[in-house]
């Protein structure tokens, strides 16, 4: 059931909702893509998936989505609400590492958070890094990942249009405490083709499972 964070007096409240698991290891703040909310498909069943992985999780509406909109907000006020997203977790788990992690557009954001407040978290997970537009191969948007000091899980799938493989590789390698998980045939969606032999649904439990292995808790 959702409830309500205040992002801030201007910015009024976003709906967040939480997913416990049993013997939780970790908590996790997950944003979602910039094309849909919390409760997007993917977003629900991942967060079904890390619950059975031991991994509770916070789900948010970003402002633009809370409110119909379809132009992601810019990001000082996602940044806000990842603030607040996360001051909400570790309130509600305060004898838990808080990891926090994204789909595209919501982990991009999460790790602009991170790099500047790089205290605040035990881990960032990434499910599909955007690391430059469709058909736009570049490193551009990597620049800041190097001031994040806590560690980092990219799960990344090789057809990933929106993360060229060589380049994600190329920016991961020289950073510390970063693990590169390549998941063969996934889109950035996570969708697999059928001749794979793996549907979407065990790909996503795919993902749970590798961020549970990861944990650095």
């Amino acid at each position: 059931m959702a409830e309500k964070i205040t992002v801030s007096e201007k910015i009024g409240e976003v709906s967040y909702e939480l997913l416990s698991a049993p013997s939780a290891k970790a908590v996790m703040v997950l944003s979602h893509g910039a094309g849909a909310g919390m409760h997007h498909p993917f977003m629900n069943s991942l967060a079904h998936e890390l619950a059975e992985a031991g991994i509770s999780t916070l789900r948010f509406n970003f402002p633009y989505m809370e409110n119909g909109k379809r132009r992601p907000d810019p990001p000082q006020i996602a940044l806000k609400t990842i603030e607040a997203a996360i001051k909400q977790a570790q309130q509600l788990f305060p004898r838990l590492p808080v990891l926090a992690g994204g789909k595209s557009f919501g982990g991009r954001m999460t790790s602009l958070y991170a790099a500047s407040n790089p205290h605040n978290l035990t881990g960032v997970v990434f499910y599909g890094f955007p690391l430059h537009p469709p058909g736009k191969p570049s490193v551009d948007r990597a620049g800041h990942l190097g001031k994040i000091s806590c560690p980092m899980l990219f799960l990344q799938g090789t057809r990933d249009k929106l993360a060229t493989p060589h380049l994600i590789r190329q920016v991961t390698e020289p950073l510390p405490n970063t693990t590169l998980i390549n998941l063969e045939g996934a889109d950035h969606s996570f969708h697999m083709l059928k001749r794979s032999g793996i549907t979407d649904e065990q790909m996503l439990s795919q993902l749970a499972l590798h961020t549970r292995k990861w944990l650095p808790v």
